[in-house]
C-alpha cells in the first residue's frame, strides 16, 4: 500500500433484519454532528447491484435518481447526505458493483494483471478498497462515511464486506468503526419489542470478521433501557453505544436524537478524532428543525406525476418544498395526483393552493400533466414546471395559441409541431443516457423577470437530467404570442426558464432545481413558489369566507 500522508478516518454504516430502514438518514445525520464539530466530512454509498448508475432503474422499485453537479446519475441517499451535510458531493461517492467490475474487467483486458487469474479476492475487494480511498483522497476528508446498501446477509454485499473488513485491517481499526443499523420489530400479539432478527444480524455481520462498534436500533416506537442492554448484551456491544431511534416526525430530527444518545462523543473516543464533543454545535440545526414543525398557516400543494404511488419517486422535490415553506412560516401540506388518468378530479384540483408538475420520461401521464397546466393557467393558481414539467407547460401554451397539435417529438417522430425536441447532435448517439444532458450546467437570467426577482442575479448554475429541448424553431412565434423567456444558455442558444404571460406565478425550467435545495438554504425558485401559493391561499380564503 502506498504510503499515505493525510489519514481520513472511516465511518461503515451496514444495515440488517430488513431493507430501507433508514441507513441512509442515519449515515447522513452522523455526518451532520461531525460537521457541526467542523470536522470535513464526505459520504460514500455502495450499491450492490450490477447496474453501472442509478439512471436506468425504475422509480417505482429504486425511486428517485439523484444527480450531482458532474453529471452522474445516483441513488438518492446522496441527495440525503448532500442535504444534511450541506456539500456538493462528485458522482464517484456512489460506488456500485457495475462500476467496480467494469473496472477490473478493463484492466484485465488491457494486460493489467499480467496473466494473473482474476478473481473475487484480492482483485474486486482490492479495487473497492482503491475506489473507497480515491475518493477520501480527493479532499484530504477528515471523516469519510461509507453507506453498504442492501442487508447484511445478502450474496451481492459480500465482497463489499470483506473489503472493508479488509480496509479496517489496513487503516488501522482506530480509524475505521463499524455502526449497525437494524429494526427491532413490536409484536402485537405478544404486546412486546422482539430483539432476535437484531442479534441474528449482528451474528451474520461477526461471520463475516465484523464486529459492530455501535448498534442503532430502529423501531416504531421507543424502546426502554432494559432492552438496549438485552441487545448490547447478546450482540456483544457496549451498552453506551446501543442507540435508538424511533420513528420521527422529521428525518431531520435525527442527528438531534443521535446527539442526545451521545452518539458523537462515541464516535469522537472510537476513531480518535482530535476535537471536543459539543452538543450546542447543532443549536441551529435544531432551530430548522422548529421551522419545519409549524403548523399553522399550512398551504396545499398538489405534485401531478406518473409516480406518485412512491414517494420516494419525488424525495428531493418534497423536501425542497418543505424546506423552503419552513423558510417563510408555513406548513406545507404536500398531496400527490396521479397523471395517469383519463381525466384529472377537477374536485381535487380545486383544493390545491399550488401545482408542481414533476420531471420524468415517457408518453404515460404527459396529457394528465397537460390537464393539470390548463387547469393552473385558468384559475391563476401558481404553477411549477420542472424538466418535462416545463416542456409540458410550453406544449399547453402552443396548444392554446395557435398550435392545436403541439407535442413533444419524445412521444412522435412525426409531429406537424414538435414545440419540444431533440438537438441534431444528440440524435446521433444511440448509446442509453448518452443523448441526455447531465449535470451542472449555466444559466442566463433575464432581467425584469419573475425568474430574476426569484435569484437575484443573473449567472446561476443548475442541474440537468434531460434528452429533449425547447424547440427553438418555435422560440419567436411563442414569444410572440407572449410566451416569456426568462432563462437561457449562455449563448442564449438552449432555453432554460420560461414564465407563462399575465399569471400570478407559472414558471418552469428545464433543469432540477430540487438536487440543490438544503434545509438551511431553500433554492431561489422554489421559495418564490410557496411565497406566491402563500399569497394565493389567503386569496382563497376570503373567497371562500
Amino acid at each position: 500500500m502506498t504510503e499515505r500522508i493525510f489519514l481520513t478516518k472511516y465511518i461503515i454504516i451496514t444495515g440488517g433484519v430488513v431493507s430501507s430502514i433508514g441507513k441512509g438518514i442515519t449515515s447522513a445525520s452522523m455526518g451532520r454532528i461531525l460537521r457541526s464539530y467542523g470536522l470535513k466530512v464526505s459520504a460514500i454509498k455502495i450499491d450492490p447491484y450490477l447496474n453501472w448508475d442509478s439512471g436506468t432503474l425504475n422509480p417505482y422499485q429504486h425511486g428517485e435518481v439523484f444527480v450531482t453537479n458532474d453529471g452522474m446519475e445516483t441513488d438518492l441517499d446522496l441527495g440525503h447526505y448532500e442535504r444534511f451535510l450541506d456539500v456538493e458531493l462528485e458522482g464517484f461517492a456512489n460506488i456500485t458493483t457495475g462500476k467496480v467490475y467494469e473496472s477490473v474487467i478493463k484492466k484485465e483486458r488491457e494486460g493489467g494483471y499480467l496473466g494473473e487469474c482474476v478473481q473475487v479476492i484480492p482483485h474486486i475487494t482490492n479495487r473497492i478498497k482503491e475506489m473507497i480511498r480515491e475518493t477520501s483522497e480527493k479532499r484530504n476528508y477528515d471523516v469519510v462515511l461509507i453507506e453498504l446498501g442492501g442487508t447484511v446477509g445478502d450474496i451481492e454485499s459480500q465482497p463489499f464486506l470483506e473489503a472493508l473488513r479488509q480496509l479496517r485491517n489496513e487503516e488501522g481499526s482506530d480509524n475505521v468503526m463499524f455502526v449497525h443499523v437494524t429494526f427491532i420489530p413490536y409484536l402485537n400479539a405478544a404486546g412486546e419489542f422482539k430483539t432476535k432478527p437484531t442479534q441474528h444480524s449482528t451474528k451474520e455481520l461477526r461471520s463475516m470478521g465484523i464486529n459492530p462498534d455501535v448498534i442503532v436500533c430502529r423501531s416504531q416506537e421507543h424502546i426502554d433501557d432494559a432492552l438496549l442492554a438485552k441487545v448490547a448484551h447478546f450482540c456483544d456491544v457496549d451498552v453506551n453505544a446501543v442507540v435508538n431511534t424511533p420513528d420521527a416526525g422529521s428525518i431531520y430530527e435525527v442527528p438531534l436524537v443521535l446527539e442526545k444518545n451521545n452518539i458523537g462523543q462515541l464516535i469522537v473516543d472510537r476513531i480518535g478524532l482530535d476535537i471536543k464533543a459539543d452538543s450546542s454545535k447543532l443549536d441551529d440545526w435544531a432551530k430548522i428543525v422548529d421551522s419545519l414543525k409549524i403548523e399553522d398557516p399550512a398551504v396545499t400543494i398538489g405534485i401531478v406525476g406518473k409516480y406518485v404511488e412512491l414517494e420516494d419517486a419525488y424525495i428531493s422535490i418534497r423536501e425542497s418544498l418543505q424546506h423552503a415553506a419552513a423558510s417563510i412560516g408555513v406548513k406545507a401540506n404536500i398531496q400527490y395526483l396521479s397523471s395517469d388518468v383519463d381525466e384529472l378530479d377537477r374536485e381535487v384540483l380545486d383544493s390545491y393552493d399550488g401545482i408542481l408538475i414533476p420531471g420524468g420520461f415517457g408518453e404515460r401521464g404527459f396529457e394528465g400533466k397537460l390537464d393539470a397546466v390548463d387547469y393552473a393557467i385558468e384559475n391563476n393558481v401558481p404553477l411549477f414546471g420542472i424538466c418535462l414539467g416545463m416542456q409540458s407547460m410550453v406544449t399547453q401554451f402552443a396548444r392554446r395559441n395557435g398550435y392545436p397539435d403541439a407535442n413533444s417529438s419524445e412521444f412522435d417522430d412525426n409531429l406537424a409541431h414538435p414545440v419540444i425536441d431533440m438537438m441534431e447532435e444528440q440524435k446521433k448517439i444511440k448509446n442509453m443516457g448518452g443523448t441526455m444532458r447531465l449535470g451542472s450546467y449555466d444559466c442566463k437570467i433575464i432581467e425584469g423577470t419573475k425568474t430574476y426577482d426569484a435569484y437575484g442575479e443573473m449567472d446561476i448554475e443548475e442541474r440537468h437530467r434531460h434528452r429533449y429541448e425547447f424547440n427553438n424553431d418555435y422560440r419567436d412565434e411563442l414569444q410572440e404570442k407572449g410566451l416569456i423567456i426568462s432563462g437561457t444558455s449562455p449563448d442564449d442558444f438552449l432555453v432554460e426558464i420560461i414564465e407563462i404571460p399575465d399569471h400570478p406565478w407559472a414558471i418552469g425550467c428545464q433543469f432540477h432545481p430540487e438536487f440543490k435545495s438544503r434545509p438551511n438554504r431553500p433554492h431561489p425558485l422554489f421559495k418564490s413558489f410557496l411565497e406566491a401559493i402563500y399569497e394565493y391561499s389567503k386569496t382563497r380564503f376570503w373567497k371562500i369566507w
